[in-house]
């Protein structure tokens, strides 16, 4: 196991390297990725290591991708595409746990519910980075009343196509590369659990996750400070629940829906 973490070490440090020099990850998110690939990759194994780096390259790819026409959706959320070590542990951090748990408690069940998380993460950043672009204005999961774009709990046909696609892609993967469940299954757990996570994102972030309010740019946001650089005011929500810890409560329903695929479909 020792030689398994050594050579995980190495291969994350060579990707976490070449994403920090590309801008993708802040020092500390560098930090962060280290750890989280070195314990995926190392106790998963390799399976579980290239799920942790499709949902990471495929997600720094989309951040870059037609930049320009999402800056004004970028200004809501809380962080850029630039990750620290909060962002990377509300992706990766339960993956992380879960590759743990399945070396000190071994059980089938680990598998298919890291498939869940990974497909979560996976649905919820495309969805975010593609679903911006679409045409039509979002609507608030909760209300269904036209939202700006980038404005937490906002969903589009688009952006629910995508983070379908993004799950499916994942289960896809993992039912290509791994003999240990049934391919359908496989890849019903990766869509099915990538789209439940990625709606229960949505719903946390139309109803507790805490958004500020600038009074100044008369706009709402996940941010303390706007970009125009005023401090903001609570409008809504937990003050302790930003959009980390969404992510990592969505990611975790995620991987229970794909879980429990596996009980009933393996």
């Amino acid at each position: 196991m020792i030689e398994d973490l050594i050579v995980a070490f190495l291969f994350s440090l060579a990707v976490v390297v070449l994403f920090y020099w590309r801008g993708s990850l802040s020092r500390s998110g560098a930090v962060g990725a280290l750890i989280v690939g070195t314990l995926i990759f190392g106790l998963g194994g390799w399976v579980w290591g290239v799920l942790l780096a499709l949902f990471f390259i495929s997600s720094s790819l989309l951040s870059h991708f037609r930049e320009d026409e999402k800056k004004a959706a970028a200004e809501k959320f809380d962080k850029g595409h630039r990750r620290d070590m909060g962002q990377v542990m509300a992706n990766g951090g339960l993956g992380s746990l879960i590759a743990i748990l399945s070396v000190v408690a071994p059980s089938e069940i680990w598998f298919p519910m890291f498939i869940g998380v990974m497909a979560t993460v996976t649905a919820d950043t495309w969805a975010t980075e593609l679903g911006t672009l679409a045409r039509r204005p979002p609507r608030l999961i909760t209300t269904g009343r036209p939202v700006e774009v980038g404005t937490s709990g906002g969903v589009s046909p688009l952006g629910t196509a995508v983070s379908l696609a993004g799950g499916a892609v994942i289960g896809l993967t993992a039912a290509l590369l791994s003999g240990e469940l049934a391919p359908a299954v496989a890849l019903l757990a990766g869509a099915a659990g990538g789209l439940i996570g990625s709606l229960v994102d949505s719903l946390l972030g139309a109803t507790v996750q805490q958004i500020y309010y600038c009074d100044v740019c008369q706009k709402d946001t996940e941010r303390k400070l706007h970009k125009c650089g005023h401090e903001t005011r609570p409008l809504r929500g937990w003050s302790w629940l930003n959009n980390d810890l969404v992510n990592l409560l969505a990611s975790f329903v995620g991987g229970l829906s794909a879980a429990a695929i596996w009980l009933l479909l393996g």
